[in-house]
């Protein structure tokens, strides 16, 4: 059986053409049962008791995340999303507050650093908005940031970082680098980032429940009074075992068997979609992700293109509008990403809707 046809049998079926993983993927029926039946289990014994129980499946969850972004399992929390991770951060930090970013950091990122104060300065980047390893490295020799912060993979576009690269020259430097790993994570290679923090969630490539995510620091960078908040919050264990089940699939499936299928369908993706009147992909066909942006004709607004998609045609997509990276976008776009289940025929149908409807 392919790898596509493992996924599609995992799950329930879908209602029209999911493209949308880049948002949040489909739960497997495992993952699902796994929140199910801890949800029960509640019901039955108490919160408390149930918690109990299943801390040795919570274990196994992050011995994986562990595994995964070659950290130590008891290096890694569990947190309500990626979002709350880095404000977890930025909130227990207490050295300097400046901060160097690429241009086309996230912006709810950005949001989080200025709620805590932290002034972002830029780090170099090409054309494609890729760092530029060598500029960096000259940059921050000159004038070292507090912080480096590091997405690997953007919200708006597909454009992988060298994020080694960038580590090796933060550990030269001694500054602390810390990585989002939202798009990244169960999709790339996170294993070699030398990051000292990394934070990604559940609901997107990794395909567990939504309201989880993951936080991983190496000794030291976190207080222990934060790590053990983290541990005492008032958490939804049931969507951490959906995670550490979702984990669990992924590692059966083979981590680098999915990261090489997902480059190539980020390469037909984006074979398939070249040729629509008007629309322009903005990665280049081998880029090595999952995601596709395409650029809108003139006139034409994504966020009601999306919108009819979904009404007309049952597709589903995400509008990326410039609020995700609004020091790189110059206008709103849509964005495609598919798992590795989708088919030739579903990214033939979005090319022809996506003539239909613009």
């Amino acid at each position: 059986m392919s790898l596509a046809e493992e996924w599609r049998a995992a799950r329930p079926p879908t209602a029209g053409v999911h493209l949308d993983s880049a948002a949040c993927s489909r739960q497997s029926f495992a993952a699902v049962d796994a929140a199910v039946a801890h949800a029960r289990h509640e019901a039955e014994v108490g919160g408390y008791v149930a918690a109990e129980a299943a801390a040795p499946a919570l274990r196994a969850g992050r011995a994986v995340v562990a595994a995964l972004t070659g950290f130590a399992a008891g290096d890694v929390d569990f947190t309500t999303g990626a979002t709350h991770a880095l404000d977890v951060v930025l909130g227990d930090w207490r050295g300097g507050k400046k901060v160097a970013c690429l241009p086309g950091e996230y912006g709810p990122n950005l949001a989080v650093m200025a709620r805590h104060g932290f002034h972002t300065v830029p780090l170099p980047a090409d054309g494609s908005g890729r760092l530029d390893p060598d500029a960096a490295g000259r940059a921050l020799a000159d004038d070292p940031p507090a912080l480096v912060h590091l997405t690997i993979l953007g919200s708006h576009r597909g454009t992988v970082q060298p994020v080694a690269a960038l580590s090796a020259i933060c550990r030269k430097h001694g500054i602390p680098l810390i990585v989002d790993a939202a798009q990244a994570f169960a999709h790339l290679d996170c294993a070699d980032t030398g990051a000292d923090v990394l934070y990604s969630t559940s609901r997107k490539w990794a395909a567990g429940p939504r309201g989880v995510g993951l936080l991983v620091a190496r000794p030291g960078l976190l207080t222990d009074q934060v790590r053990a908040g983290l541990a005492d919050a008032e958490v939804n264990v049931a969507a951490q075992l959906g995670l550490s089940v979702a984990l669990g699939e992924h590692v059966a499936a083979g981590p680098q068997r999915i990261r090489a299928e997902l480059a190539a369908v980020g390469s037909r993706t984006r074979t398939a979609l070249d040729d629509v009147p008007g629309w322009r992909v903005v990665e280049a066909v081998d880029e090595p992700s999952a995601i596709t942006t395409l650029t809108p004709p003139a006139g034409v607004d994504p966020l009601d293109v999306r919108a009819r998609l979904i009404a007309e045609h049952g597709i589903v997509t995400t509008f990326a509008g410039v609020g995700r990276a609004p020091g790189e976008m110059a206008g709103p776009a849509l964005r495609v990403s598919p798992h590795v289940d989708v088919t030739d025929d579903e990214l033939d149908t979005l090319a022809a809707a996506l003539t239909a409807v613009a």
